[in-house]
């Protein structure tokens, strides 16, 4: 199958319509027709009813969808592992959320184990946190770091550090009972977090800012005011600076980070160099 029907079909399904997906991938919209057209004769379905200004995808649409994106991130990375050379012979992927990537001291650990692993070469992915496992077992990355790891059989987990969740506000000096006129910014951590920050009554209200980006959040309570939970290691330096402060008497929420790899992946030796690596982050305690 021609990869570039997929990208065209992919990029339909994104736009929802073919004028737009022309001008993204620089063609014209014909083209763009004509590539669905010998996607939908090769499977034998059609894949999008097209009403003016509302293409939609059919059923044979939505099951093909999935398989697309998972034969286009397979079809990368088998190029960039069949370009590699022989500086750079053989290539570890890494996945984790977008809030991870952004914790201060992941560069830093990223480029020791460039030092530490000769001929590696890495790709990071930002993976959304209820597709890690997914693009594990699919293969999709090698590993991933997490702070909740899953229970699932054939899997191995590795805590390789703990950090904290703190109560920041943009004022000094701030006690839990001045926090109920200040905005609150809600960071997305997940299920455990929700439960936790549930039992701040101080907190519960709706929130100004709800997002999945602790840099989002750090910036939005820097720049407009506010009061939120953030992690350490993205907070740290603007507390230091004085940009920030911790707010006094606030629960702490202890939270770890993992790396989590499949005990069958047949890069266990070079996995196991990586692993040796410490993933040592700044952090600020109170």
């Amino acid at each position: 199958m021609d990869t570039e029907l997929l990208k065209t079909f992919l990029e339909v399904t994104k736009t929802r319509h073919f004028g737009r997906a022309a001008e993204n991938l620089y063609l014209t919209q014909s083209a763009v027709s004509f590539r669905i057209r010998q996607l939908e004769s090769q499977l034998g379905n059609p894949l999008l009813t097209r009403q003016r200004g509302n293409v939609q995808l059919t059923g044979a649409g939505e099951r093909l969808l999935p398989y697309a994106e998972a034969i286009l991130q397979t079809w990368g990375r088998a190029k960039h592992d069949v370009a590699l050379t022989e500086n750079y012979n053989i290539q570890i992927a890494i996945g984790a959320s977008s809030l991870f990537w952004e914790f201060d001291g992941i560069s830093d650990w990223i480029n020791r184990i460039y030092g530490a692993v000769p001929g590696l070469a890495l790709r990071l992915e930002s993976v959304p946190r209820h597709d890690l496992s997914k693009s594990l077992l699919e293969k999709n990355v090698d590993l991933f770091i997490t702070s909740e790891p899953p229970k699932v059989e054939n899997l191995k987990v590795l805590k390789v550090r703990d950090f904290q969740l703190q109560l920041v506000a943009h004022r000094p000096n701030c006690n839990m009972d001045d926090l109920r006129d200040m905005p609150l910014v809600y960071l997305d951590w997940g299920t455990r977090f929700a439960i936790e920050h549930g039992r701040v009554t101080e907190l519960q209200r709706t929130p100004i800012l709800h997002t999945h980006s602790s840099r989002m959040a750090l910036e939005y309570i820097i720049a407009n005011g506010g009061v939120g939970y953030l992690p350490a290691p993205v907070v740290s330096q603007s507390v230091e600076d004085g940009e920030l402060y911790l707010v006094q008497g606030a629960p702490i929420m202890e939270q770890a980070l993992y790396l989590v790899w499949r005990e069958d992946n047949e890069k266990q030796e070079l996995i196991k160099d990586i692993l040796e690596v410490p993933l040592n982050m700044v952090t600020k305690s109170v």
